[in-house]
């Protein structure tokens, strides 16, 4: 009977002394509790990082496969409003263009440019009864000058180009060749004058070899030793090839 009660009071003394124990620890040490949420969140924050690095570095990685092409060739049509003659109104013209790039760098290139235009000029009754009222024009130019990729992305780029070189006009065809009456008529004697371009294509690549373009442009020519400032767009396809 004496064991057991000893046995009883020597328990009940041990587990108040762990008890004790227990509570001394909790209250001296609490730093884990109030770490945690700050170690989650470091957590969580490295994990976001990683994922942002490794978006960066696909992102970059198919901007790069796009647009480190060696040549670019490019081939569509366009629109252009040009004065064909002093005391003329202005004729809606359009256009074949095709065009090579070759690129030094992923945003500087060097554009050789050619294109053909066309359209039907509106002439007002003569007193010689040619009955000629909307005669065939033509000019053709051929460019050269840079292309300068500003803003680049997988999907899309923007560039600005600048181009300059040489144009001949036909403003006689429908008149057999007779200048003197295609001037008469009040359109550009034929002839051979500077050609100027500033444009600014948009392109939208549906592969890193394959995107569509269209490139709002100031056109400059001067026939007639005047100045045309003529405002349109060129559009198509452009097909990009061979590596840096």
């Amino acid at each position: 009977m004496f064991s057991f009660r000893r046995i009883a009071l020597l328990s009940a003394l041990g587990l108040a002394a762990l008890s004790a124990l227990q509570a001394q620890s909790s209250s001296s040490n609490p730093a884990p509790a109030d770490q945690a949420p700050a170690a989650k969140m470091q957590s969580v924050t490295s994990v976001q990082a990683r994922i942002k690095a490794r978006r960066e570095q696909r992102r970059a990685a198919a901007i790069h496969e796009a647009y480190s092409h060696l040549y670019e060739a490019y081939v569509g049509g366009g629109y252009l409003r040009f004065v064909p003659g002093s005391t003329l109104q202005r004729v809606n013209e359009y256009n074949w263009n095709v065009g090579f790039t070759r690129y030094y760098s992923e945003r500087l290139g060097v554009t050789v440019d050619g294109r053909g235009i066309y359209g039907d000029p509106f002439i007002e009754p003569k007193a010689n009864n040619q009955n000629i009222t909307k005669p065939e024009i033509s000019q053709y130019a051929g460019m050269i000058g840079p292309t300068y990729r500003f803003y680049a992305h997988p999907k899309v780029a923007i560039s600005i180009r600048v181009l300059a070189g040489i144009a001949y006009g036909n403003f006689s065809g429908d008149t057999s060749g007779n200048q003197n009456l295609s001037t008469y008529l009040g359109l550009w004697p034929d002839g051979y004058t500077y050609a100027a371009s500033a444009s600014l294509p948009f392109e939208y690549n549906l592969s890193p070899n394959i995107g569509l373009r269209v490139a709002p442009e100031y056109f400059a020519t001067g026939f007639g030793s005047t100045q045309q400032n003529s405002l349109g767009y060129t559009a198509g396809i452009v097909y990009r090839f061979g590596k840096q």
